[in-house]
């Protein structure tokens, strides 16, 4: 006999792994909104307004006074999203734990770099700022094992990390917990991003921060490695007293399916809209840049005691909009069960805070690695890595690059086709790998630079220019 209440199954298989009440009562919203909701859950055009005037970094810079921005800088504290393992890459480890390049010989991963930067503001400034990472149960050993080892790197008075919570993958021909005894892991998933909150509100770290006298929070993604402290945002958001700010940056063609902000028509609050929640008879409004010119960098700025209030009147578990993940239990596999995914994101809860705002910032702020046509740009001669941990280029405006995803979407066959580093991007403004090519030494890529697939594994020679004809011939030379 089916269950009465089908949920009920997946409360006794987290309580049975040990998981706490309030994630319990989390997931259980998420549950119900997806069991129970009847009307639409779009977000459509006709209902609102889009997001346009907001005031950029640069208005923001001549605006403040640098000497005074050191005080409301030294009443921040930074967060990173730190639970990805990046298997959309092939990785089996933290996604912050990849090497992205080297600086003085040394190699560099996303956390080394994340941990240089707080440690230049620290040295330079003379302020605190404490890092505190969220973790998963997957990647906190490794991660806090390699932020002890940072002998530069010291904190006492205010956590380093903090959990976030795991839920289970629902069978979607039965509503309950799904079972995969062959692989047990992946019956479970995180609960999105807008995880954070409950997070932090079971962890204490509020109270902590309070009790030290932080009263902002900086919040960004561990592999966006733009998104540094910066005491011009933390003064203008302290000038500005909102309760709530989010970087967002301009559009371009090749961010038109990414979450936006836009203004609620019917409250006048800003909502972030996803790509998911957006009708199909609506798409084309959605992904018009000169529409919607900002996209949302999930990179966002919090006032303690506002988000403390916050949490305290939901009991932890604010109501952010529901965001359904169709999936199978193994994603490798598609002939395994179907499954659902229930998440939240971060950047909805502009929605829940009257007087929120945006900034606009560079796109030096947002140089996210989702896969490794990201990491194909971050490691090559485009940046360059400076001695207080910036990834600096000259106008950061990259080629558009496509690697043939059978032969470079795992990290280790990408590595393995790059033995000596990635080719030179200098000259570059798309890239075109089809087929299996293994790349030798100063390698260099120019204009609209395509190869061809051979039908076997090829190899581009040493020192060989790649343009818009393949390898280029030497022919000509007399």
């Amino acid at each position: 006999m089916a269950n009465a209440d089908p949920f009920a199954a997946s409360a006794a298989k987290m309580r049975e792994h040990g998981m706490s009440e309030l994630s319990i009562a989390q997931f259980e919203r998420l549950y119900r909104v997806w069991q129970n909701e009847t009307s639409s859950s779009w977000i459509r055009e006709s209902d609102v307004e889009p997001l346009t005037g907001i005031p950029s970094f640069h208005d923001v810079y001549k605006t403040i006074d640098h000497d005074k921005a050191k005080t409301a800088f030294a009443k921040t504290a930074f967060l990173k999203l730190n639970g990805g393992l990046g298997t959309s890459m092939g990785l089996e480890c933290a996604k912050s734990l990849l090497p992205v390049r080297r600086h003085k010989a040394k190699p560099m991963r996303f956390l080394d770099i994340i941990l240089g930067q707080v440690i230049t503001a620290r040295t330079r400034l003379g302020v605190d700022l404490p890092l505190t990472l969220m973790n998963s149960f997957r990647t906190s050993e490794d991660c806090m094992k390699l932020v002890r080892n940072n002998r530069k790197f010291h904190q006492e008075d205010i956590p380093m990390e903090i959990i976030q919570h795991a839920e289970p993958k629902i069978d979607l021909a039965t509503g309950e917990p799904v079972s995969f005894p062959s692989h047990p892991d992946l019956e479970w998933c995180p609960p999105g991003h807008g995880d954070l909150y409950s997070t932090i509100w079971e962890s204490g770290l509020l109270d902590k921060l309070e009790e030290h006298g932080y009263e902002y929070l900086f919040i960004s993604n561990s592999d966006n490695l733009g998104a540094r402290p910066s005491r011009t945002l933390a003064q203008y958001f302290e000038n500005t007293g909102a309760p709530f700010m989010a970087e967002v940056a301009v559009r371009t063609y090749a961010d038109r399916k990414g979450g936006h902000i836009v203004r609620d028509k019917a409250t006048g609050n800003l909502m972030l809209r996803e790509m998911s929640q957006v009708h199909e008879d609506d798409k084309a409004d959605a992904q018009d840049i000169g529409k919607h010119p900002y996209f949302n960098t999930n990179s966002i700025w919090v006032r303690v005691d506002a988000l403390k209030a916050k949490l305290a009147e939901h009991n932890g578990v604010i109501p952010l909009p529901v965001i359904r993940n169709y999936k199978t239990v193994d994603p490798t596999d598609p002939s395994s069960p179907k499954v659902i995914q229930l998440e939240t994101a971060m950047g909805a809860a502009i929605g829940l805070f009257e007087g929120a705002i945006c900034v606009q910032v560079d796109r030096m702020r947002f140089l996210p690695v989702k896969t490794t046509n990201d990491l194909f740009i971050m490691r090559s001669d485009r940046f360059h890595l400076t001695d207080s941990y910036e990834m600096e280029d000259g106008n950061y405006i990259f080629p558009n690059v496509d690697l043939d995803p059978r032969y470079y979407k795992n990290i280790n066959d990408f590595n393995e086709r790059f033995p000596y580093n990635v080719p030179s991007l200098a000259a570059a403004k798309s890239v075109t790998i089809h087929g299996d090519w293994t790349f030798g030494q100063n390698v260099r890529l120019f204009s609209d630079a395509v190869l061809e697939d051979e039908g076997e594994p090829s190899y581009v020679p040493n020192g060989e220019f790649v343009g818009p004809q393949g390898i280029e011939s030497d022919d000509w030379v007399v």
